[in-house]
């Protein structure tokens, strides 16, 4: 109980602060693009792109994503006269542009962040714990690795009104990507074998052989440029959410253990 109390608290504490910093940045970042793309969905018609939060995080991206993790709503477009004959629908609620919105990514990026960093305590206990904020950096990148970088090269972070593959299939190729590199990183760090170290390899190349799934039509009335600016904007500050959340909880485990080894040997 003790072992499983402490992980927590680090979690929460890694994932309170690098959730901010990544609503933060997202702010500046990503949503003024997320707006512009808007813009240009309204123009093309105001089509709906159906679009799953990210299972890594809202600025990670895409299925995450990506989340990875900015998770956008995205649906197919609907055809003019289908939209003519048609009553209008209650699109339901949503917060307001500026402060409600902004508090409500904070929260989501929170909750994210705390997500996020139990897997990292959790994993990292196993191959015997993050001593101090410099070991939590390297376990900060191998989970964007794992969670941002890797699927990100299939299925990069999308803006509204951008064609996307089937829901179901950009999930389970994310998750099978995400764990194909976790256990090839794993082979890679924690095994010191040539024919495993191969092996990790080709776990991680795997999925992107495979290839991941693809829409059927790529137009899209968003501007390559602005796509390419909000992939850079996702992919950096992912990166720096995964250095935050691995250097805290460094620096927060090592205040709970104190002299004790492990979290398990630890009293909060």
């Amino acid at each position: 109980m003790n072992l499983f109390r402490n992980v927590v608290f680090v979690a929460a504490i890694a994932g309170l602060v690098a959730g901010v910093v990544l609503a933060c940045m997202q702010a500046y970042a990503t949503v003024p693009l997320i707006l512009k793309a808007e813009v240009y969905e309204k123009a093309g018609g105001g089509h709906q792109h159906e679009h799953a939060a990210a299972p890594a995080n809202a600025a990670g991206g895409n299925a995450m994503s990506s989340a990875a993790p900015a998770a956008n709503s995205m649906s197919a477009a609907t055809p003019a006269s289908a939209e003519a004959a048609a009553p209008a629908e209650d699109e339901g609620w949503a917060p307001a542009d500026g402060l409600e919105r902004f508090a409500f990514s904070v929260l989501a990026n929170i909750v994210t962040g705390i997500g996020f960093a139990l897997v990292l305590v959790a994993v990292s206990e196993f191959a015997g714990g993050i001593g101090n904020w410099r070991q939590g950096v390297f376990w900060g990148l191998a989970g964007f690795a794992v969670f941002t970088l890797a699927p990100g090269l299939g299925l990069p972070p999308e803006l509204p009104a951008m064609p996307a593959a089937d829901l179901m299939q950009r999930q389970v190729w994310w998750w099978a990507t995400v764990l194909a590199t976790s256990a090839g990183l794993s082979l890679i760090a924690f095994r010191k074998s040539l024919p495993l170290a191969i092996l990790g390899v080709l776990l991680i190349v795997a999925p992107h052989i495979v290839g991941a799934p693809q829409p059927d039509s790529f137009e899209t009335p968003i501007p390559e440029g602005l796509h390419h600016q909000f992939v850079v904007a996702v992919t950096v500050t992912n990166l720096v959410f995964w250095l935050v959340l691995g250097a805290i909880v460094g620096v927060v485990r090592g205040r709970v253990t104190g002299t004790a080894t492990s979290l398990r040997d630890s009293f909060a």
